[in-house]
């Protein structure tokens, strides 16, 4: 009794269910077990006795624990079974952060809703009972309340479903920002370190430009993923040839839109059985390959210069064998090698286009000496 009311931080008066629960998964199963028949006792002696069907619910999950069948989810239904422990994710699919990683902000509007919740709880408007019994329409008119309570606008006129996930946008968009400019800074050293620096190929660069201008003004794949890639959907192409061949390779590494003139795409996503395009599968291909990867993958071309093979399966396996990034060869298995090339599958297509490579997957002059700079730009903050 002491343990779990120090855990709660509430005497043993005013524990609810959800603050025993989580107390007896704070240590050990069998412990919790054990201890499970006088802790009931203690309740009962404190004028505290919650309910039966409560105790037989932390024996039945406390057991499943011990036993090693019960999984997370059943864990966390139980928890939310107590009338006072905000759904992990609603019916809409707002989710809350894991405790460990709540900011201010979440962690705040959490404590909010648990404390609304216990008023419902004491109101009788939840049946905790029910809950732990498994009751759908309880379950539903819980899960109704909660998501209720997250889109209704507090007396401070925060809505706290916005509030969580605008906190939440700010902490990825922070971290990506620091991902992003430490990349950079490694991208300029290892390019400051080459023992010779690119020269532009002009000659190469007038021939793709023409190529590239004539193919942008194409319907279809690839001209409306590189249109995309470079943000061409919103804004006119650049007259000068190097700034337009720097901008769709920068994008490629960094797509700027998504594609403006399919208007099914959310539906497209949204048919698990079917089979995307290949303009979203390239996309969506583009989009999945983080920082660290580009790094080491324009690093070791940089390095070896034109005439390297930068196939998708060489571009793979560079990327494995990179020492300019935090990755051990020996921890990489052949599925995330092999999730690698498919993901460069599509960045060696549309390099094909721009003249980064030739028609045999062999980087040219005009790839050693524009992919370190279109990556520079793809990473360097934009102009305000």
């Amino acid at each position: 009794m002491d343990f779990v009311c120090a855990y709660a931080g509430r005497p043993a008066t005013a524990l609810t269910r959800r603050d025993v629960a989580r107390a007896l998964l704070a240590v050990p199963s069998g412990v919790a077990l054990v201890e499970l028949p006088d802790l009931r006792r203690a309740m009962m002696a404190a004028g505290n006795p919650l309910s039966l069907p409560f105790w037989d619910s932390a024996k039945a999950t406390l057991s499943s624990i011990e036993a090693g069948v019960a999984t997370v989810g059943d864990v966390q239904r139980w928890v939310e079974s107590t009338g006072t422990e905000p759904i992990l994710m609603t019916p809409s699919y707002f989710v809350w952060p894991e405790e460990d990683e709540r900011g201010p902000v979440a962690a705040e509007m959490f404590a909010r809703l648990v404390a609304y919740l216990e008023e419902r709880v004491a109101a009788g408007e939840i049946d905790p009972d029910a809950l732990a019994a498994g009751d759908r329409e309880a379950r539903a008119a819980y899960e109704e309340l909660q998501e209720r309570w997250l889109s209704t606008p507090l007396p401070d006129g925060r809505v706290p479903g916005a509030a969580v996930n605008d906190e939440q946008d700010a902490e990825l968009f922070s971290a990506w920002d620091e991902e992003e400019a430490f990349a950079l800074s490694e991208l300029r050293r290892i390019v400051g370190e080459l023992p010779k620096q690119p020269e532009l190929p002009a000659a190469e660069l007038d021939a793709a430009g023409a190529r590239l201008r004539a193919l942008l003004a194409l319907p279809g794949y690839p001209a409306n993923v590189l249109r995309a890639c470079a943000g061409f959907e919103d804004h006119p192409m650049p007259d000068d040839d190097r700034e337009l061949w720097l901008a769709v390779a920068a994008g490629i590494a960094g797509p700027i839109s998504d594609l403006s003139e399919n208007g099914d795409v959310l539906e497209e996503f949204a048919d698990l059985e079917g089979e995307l395009s290949a303009e979203d599968a390239a996309l969506a291909n583009l989009c999945a390959i983080q920082h660290a990867d580009w790094l080491a993958g324009v690093a070791a071309l940089a390095r070896m210069g034109p005439g390297v093979l930068a196939s998708p399966e060489r571009m793979a396996r560079l990327i494995a064998e990179s020492e300019d990034i935090d990755l051990d060869i020996d921890d990489q298995d052949d599925d995330d090698i092999d999730a690698t090339e498919r993901l460069f599958a599509s960045v060696v297509a549309l390099w094909g286009y721009l003249g980064v490579v030739d028609e045999d997957d062999v980087l040219t002059p005009l790839g050693w000496w524009g992919l370190p700079k279109a990556l520079e730009r793809a990473w360097s903050p934009a102009p305000e």
